[in-house]
């Protein structure tokens, strides 16, 4: 089963990995492509493009350890989403401007 958290680490780091690593990433999780659909085209066996995507994977493991812009992007998310959250409270039109604020920042990320 395919872990989607790759998806926000391959976004924040895809371009420190190598163009096949890349390539092969963006293909399983972006297109969601099977390990045999990825490795036909470049007449390689599937365990072949497995090793090379679990490669890459552990990867962008090592530089969210040593970064950390995936995790601070989800805190960012979240705390847009509280003040979306928090703002729906307030009365009228102010209301309505903090969370058109929000909805822009988060968007944002």
């Amino acid at each position: 089963m395919k872990n989607l958290d790759f998806v926000l680490l391959l976004d924040c780091y895809g371009s420190f990995l190598t163009e096949k690593q890349r390539e092969l990433l963006e293909g399983y999780y972006y297109d969601d492509l099977s390990l045999s659909e990825l490795a036909e085209p470049l007449g390689i066996s599937r365990q072949a493009v497995y090793d090379r995507i679990h490669r890459g994977e552990r990867r962008l493991e090592a530089l969210e350890a040593q970064i950390g812009a995936a995790a601070r992007l989800r805190a960012a998310r979240a705390v847009f989403r509280e003040i979306e959250t928090l703002s729906s409270a307030l009365p009228g039109e102010t209301a309505a401007q903090i969370t058109e604020a929000a909805r822009r920042g988060a968007a944002l990320f």
